[in-house]
């Protein structure tokens, strides 16, 4: 049974452009993204890079976007940690951060994704970065 697709909230809408499957460009990092909606407020996605050479799965993140209109746009990103115990979550805010301004989107058909890492060891510097083409609707 193939269930009719569902109708898009019209809160997302204006993210419609970002829906589909898209692919990053070799060489090197090879990642495929899913964003799709189910007539939620919401958009969903997942990132699943794979190994280069094997094209064996490497890690899979999955999470959402959504939009609250009318709500002031600070773009506050929040990092967690947490602990499991048995049917307890544990979660601590480790650190809060915003973005300090905004530019102009790229409308070029295309995504881009730079991630920058430190650790205890190394400073903070470009981990990967990746621009993806749109492959499916």
């Amino acid at each position: 049974m193939n269930p009719e697709p569902p109708t898009m909230n019209p809160v997302v809408e204006p993210l419609s452009w970002m829906l589909g499957t898209w692919l990053s460009d070799p060489p090197g990092y090879l990642e495929e993204v899913c964003i799709s909606h189910m007539g939620q407020p919401v958009l969903n996605f997942s990132f699943n890079p794979f190994h280069p050479d094997t094209r064996k799965p490497m890690h899979r993140e999955c999470d959402f976007i959504r939009l609250k209109p009318s709500a002031q746009n600070t773009v506050i990103v929040e990092v967690e940690e947490g602990k499991v115990k048995r049917q307890e979550l544990c979660i601590t805010s480790h650190s809060i951060a915003r973005i300090s301004f905004a530019k102009e989107l790229n409308s070029e058909g295309k995504l881009e994704q730079t991630v920058s890492m430190a650790t205890t060891t190394q400073p903070m510097t470009q981990h990967v970065h990746i621009t993806y083409k749109r492959v499916t609707l």
